[in-house]
């Protein structure tokens, strides 16, 4: 009898092509006795012979993730809708793979013409979440995505008589968006310009100036500068930045930042989760640190 689990999973990972996966088998209503989150990390080959105990395991109440091991050319966009993964193609980002995780959700994994680093993967992964509607606490260069074959647990999908959904692979074209090189490319000019901007800024926190009393700039005179060509999100940044070198209390930078229109970033709590990420790489650039971790 033809094991559908075991030829879902297989082309998935053979899609996704990589040499070695970590997969992570996560409940989170676990007892004391038990982990949270079981990992392992297998090559294809160890990974399939596994599947059987992984089934075990998912319907013993664990969710099952997988991604690749180390640096490699995948970035997974996750919590779209139908709708957004037609908009990817139609933009000339085709997915090399769809997973519709819940009834009217789904994660796209795009296959990138090359290996990226670290860096740039996080960086990619941020800039195709934002394109797309995607989830952006989702997106780096390692997150989980779900294993197809297998079943969603989360209490949330659990039918009236007892049975959780499936996840279900929807595509597995396994190519290369068109966009890819030119994307990268962009993503990597700005990832150079964010250096220059924050090796300016802080030289500029460093200076004998921060040091400085009394009133400190405002928010709207930063929107004002035209050295920041009315980019939002480097305004935002820099005035954090200048804000906390000061000694402004975090309350008032949120009020700050807040004070301009943030529904383009989405939900409200995509919006809240934008200013804290700003505030977090202000921090950091104030105390001298990398923002490349």
């Amino acid at each position: 009898m033809t094991d559908r689990t075991l030829e879902v999973v297989t082309k998935q990972i053979q899609v996704m092509g990589c040499e070695v996966f970590e997969v992570g088998l996560f409940n989170p209503m676990a007892n004391g006795n038990e982990p949270v989150m079981i990992p392992r990390t297998w090559d294809t080959e160890a990974l399939l012979r596994s599947v059987p105990w992984l089934k075990h395991q998912n319907r013993n109440g664990r969710n099952i993730y997988v991604r690749p091991q180390g640096e490699h050319r995948l970035s997974l966009i996750d919590d779209l809708g139908a709708a957004d993964i037609q908009n990817m193609k139609a933009s000339g980002f085709t997915p090399a793979l769809v997973v519709q995780t819940s009834p009217d959700n789904f994660q796209a994994w795009v296959k990138h013409p090359e290996v990226l680093d670290k860096e740039t993967s996080t960086a990619v992964a941020r800039g195709l979440a934002q394109r797309f509607g995607g989830d952006p606490g989702a997106a780096d260069w390692r997150h989980f995505g779900r294993l197809a074959g297998l079943t969603n647990r989360k209490i949330q999908y659990k039918s009236s008589d007892g049975l959780y959904p499936f996840v279900r692979l929807r595509e597995s074209s396994g190519t290369e968006y068109e966009k890819g090189r030119e994307f990268i490319t962009a993503v990597r000019t700005q990832l150079e310009k964010d250096r220059a901007e924050r090796a300016r800024i802080s030289e500029a926190v460093r200076s004998p100036r921060s040091g400085l009393t009394g009133p400190i700039k405002g928010i709207d005179q930063f929107r004002a500068d035209a050295r920041y060509g009315g980019d939002g999100t480097r305004v935002d940044l820099a005035y954090a930045v200048y804000a906390l070198s000061h000694g402004a209390a975090e309350a008032e930078i949120i009020a700050a930042i807040h004070s301009r229109d943030l529904s383009h970033k989405g939900s409200q709590k995509r919006q809240e989760d934008y200013v804290r990420r700003t505030i977090h790489k202000a921090a950091t650039v104030v105390r001298g640190e990398s923002l490349c971790r």
